[in-house]
């Protein structure tokens, strides 16, 4: 007995009619029209349930997969090649100026780098504070306050802060972050809005150096690097207390390498060998900078003072000295030679680190 073909929409009778079929459905032919629609861009045929697109250009779910997406804003449909990207999202490019224009750019905003003082060394802060919202108002209120001068600050969406975000200085001589950079104003009306660094489980102190400050050759930078490395390393009981981290908090975002030798090229090269990522103390990933990640968040000015002056004080200690004398420097002796850094001496001495003692593990946590 002959099969009855009938419409799977209106139940017509297909006998001796012309008859289309896609996706295991027939059709006669008003339900053909009605029911299904062709890919503007491949022509294909398809339900129209299943089209994707907008009014003006019908997709199938290949085309629209393979070459289209929408803006993450305002909903557009957008050509793969034509979309901007925000913190990995796709924008339209009224929607991606909008963007960029606000006062918090994206986690991977990094505008060319403006140098401000007398080098060599150049310091770039990346300071997290969080519990105040992640606000655009606050966050131009803040920055309009740091750049009254020169435009130094800018800030940036940070995935590991809850409710805030991360301000960011373009790198700056350690003198003139202390005279130029209004950062006691920036911190005070941080505090007034709410804003927290120090009593959070999310916010980090970050400083980066440039690599270009401890020589002309790689060679040359990786020897002062590696008497970076190895004074963290060797120092780290006095550096876990400066920092006021915890251990728990240290191992996740500012990890020591644990590769302490008596050698300062050993422990540099053992350091590298364990390829332990970025979320280390001394982050040596940066092709243009050495990022000391060691610092707890925090928006008490002097504090703030201190860690850079620290970092300064390790920086120089690196370039002035060779390898054995820093082999054979005690955290007491490095101390002593600190000079003109009264911040960073009234600090030392507030955490009892400007004594001759040492410091056990694990002893200011």
């Amino acid at each position: 007995m002959k099969e009855e073909l009938v419409c799977s929409v209106c139940g017509e009778d297909l006998g001796g009619n012309s008859v289309h079929e896609l996706d295991g459905q027939l059709f006669c032919d008003r339900c053909f029209d009605e029911q299904t629609v062709e890919c503007d861009c491949c022509h294909e045929r398809i339900l129209r349930d299943d089209a994707e697109g907008n009014e003006d250009i019908i997709l199938c779910s290949h085309c629209y997969d393979y070459s289209y997406t929408n803006c993450e804003n305002c909903g557009c449909l957008i050509r793969r090649d034509d979309a901007n990207y925000y913190d990995d999202y796709p924008y339209c490019d009224e929607c991606y100026t909008k963007l960029e224009d606000a006062p918090i750019h994206s986690y991977n905003y990094k505008p060319e780098p403006i140098f401000y003082g007398s080098g060599p060394l150049f310091y770039g802060v990346e300071l997290e504070i969080d519990c105040g919202g992640e606000d655009d108002d606050n966050a131009e209120e803040i920055l309009k306050i740091a750049n009254r001068g020169d435009f130094v600050l800018y800030a940036k969406h940070d995935g590991s802060i809850d409710e805030g975000f991360e301000l960011v200085s373009e790198p700056a001589a350690l003198d003139y972050h202390m005279k130029n950079v209004n950062w006691k104003a920036v911190m005070d009306t941080a505090i007034s809005m709410g804003y927290r660094s120090h009593n959070t489980q999310t916010c980090g102190l970050h400083i980066h150096v440039n690599r270009s400050a401890f020589g002309e050759t790689a060679e040359e930078q990786e020897s002062v690097i590696a008497r970076i490395v190895y004074f963290v390393e060797h120092h780290w009981n006095e550096l876990v207390r400066f920092s006021r981290r915890t251990k728990g908090n240290l191992n996740r975002w500012a990890a020591r390498y644990a590769t302490i030798s008596d050698s300062t090229q050993k422990t540099y090269k053992d350091a590298k060998d364990k390829n332990m990522g970025r979320y280390v103390a001394v982050n040596l990933q940066n092709y243009d900078t050495v990022e000391f990640r060691m610092f707890r968040g925090t928006l008490k000015y002097e504090t703030f003072i201190s860690a850079l002056q620290l970092v300064d004080e390790i920086c120089r200690l690196a370039l002035s000295h060779n390898d054995s004398e820093v082999e054979d420097m005690s955290w007491s002796d490095f101390v002593m030679k600190i000079n003109g850094k009264s911040e960073l001496i009234d600090y030392l001495k507030s955490k009892r680190l400007y004594v001759n003692e040492p410091v056990e593990e694990g002893a200011d946590e």
